[in-house]
């Protein structure tokens, strides 16, 4: 892929604090932001609207995660509480009371009903799906458990620490297998390809490492940004993926040989984020990418190549 043509579709715009996550909904045109705010948003694409108050929260919001095959959000807060919400129905199925510390990041398997939660106190929790039992608790790290990849075929875990590691488990049954090569600052960012192949991984260094999945060993390192890499996500069946910083800007990538495509910022001439972009998702409805910031605002970015 040679050329991308992006556009600026739209933005939502309502909260009053700056966004750290996005989340796609059950219905293509349906999204989810939340953050430094008292609620979990949702939104219509197809009106490019504000739609409702899906769940009122206390705290500020870290993560969001659709679990894998149910209409169940489940939400990280600033106190280290996971909250399960019907995103239909907008009820409270459960709440994962058990971390002390705040939850930055949340999981799912799709071929087992297990989810795992992320924390700021250096451990994780898995929980049972079906009754929102707590499963099992590990600690993984002396500090924070930033970010979580579940690889595609569902055989490793891994996990980015605040104090640069990456660290791969075996997915069955939770052992650790190996400290993979890591960076000098805290992990950001982890992403696996659709393919299988990769494991990309992004720090507070301003830099994004390559892995090879057979072996786990560096194929390709470069610094993308000038500062934090704050997400990584491959776009579901073209080869390309972006990545999303502290720097205010959003790149697009060659999946087949990490070449910059575009560069989306405001010094690019592009009506986008004037401070940190802090998480981004490929949204299904109109294969659009949405990016999110410190802000305060959604944007909506048509990609086409």
């Amino acid at each position: 892929m040679n050329k991308l043509d992006i556009h600026k579709a739209g933005t939502l715009s309502g909260h009053q604090n700056p966004i750290f996550a996005i989340e796609n909904g059950v219905v293509a045109s349906v999204v989810y932001t939340g953050g430094n705010d008292k609620g979990v948003v949702e939104w219509d694409l197809a009106e490019m609207a504000f739609k409702r108050i899906l769940y009122p929260v206390q705290f500020s919001v870290y993560a969001l995660h659709l679990i894998a095959g149910t209409p169940l959000l489940a939400i990280g807060t600033r106190d280290g509480k996971g909250h399960v919400v019907h995103t239909d129905t907008r009820e409270r199925i459960a709440k994962l009371d058990h971390h002390q510390r705040p939850i930055f990041a949340i999981k799912s398997f799709k071929t087992k009903p297990e989810l795992i939660l992320a924390s700021e106190d250096g451990t994780v929790s898995i929980w049972n799906t079906h009754a929102f039992d707590l499963l099992y608790h590990f600690k993984v790290s002396d500090h924070t458990v930033r970010t979580i990849a579940i690889s595609i075929d569902e055989n490793w875990v891994v996990f980015g620490t605040k104090d640069g590691k990456v660290k791969l488990y075996n997915a069955l049954d939770y052992s650790f297998v190996e400290e993979l090569p890591a960076h000098a600052m805290p992990v950001t960012s982890l992403c696996f390809s659709p393919d299988g192949r990769y494991l990309l991984t992004g720090g507070r260094d301003a830099q994004l490492n390559v892995l090879d999945t057979s072996d786990f060993t560096v194929v390709n390192t470069f610094t993308p940004h000038l500062f934090t890499v704050y997400a990584i996500k491959f776009h579901p069946f073209s080869p390309i993926f972006a990545t999303a910083s502290r720097d205010k800007s959003i790149k697009i990538w060659s999946s087949d040989d990490f070449r910059l495509l575009r560069v989306i910022s405001f010094e690019r001439g592009f009506d986008s984020h004037l401070l940190s972009v802090n998480d981004i998702i490929w949204n299904a409805y109109k294969n659009q990418l949405i990016s999110v910031g410190d802000d305060k605002q959604a944007i909506v970015w048509d990609v086409v190549g």
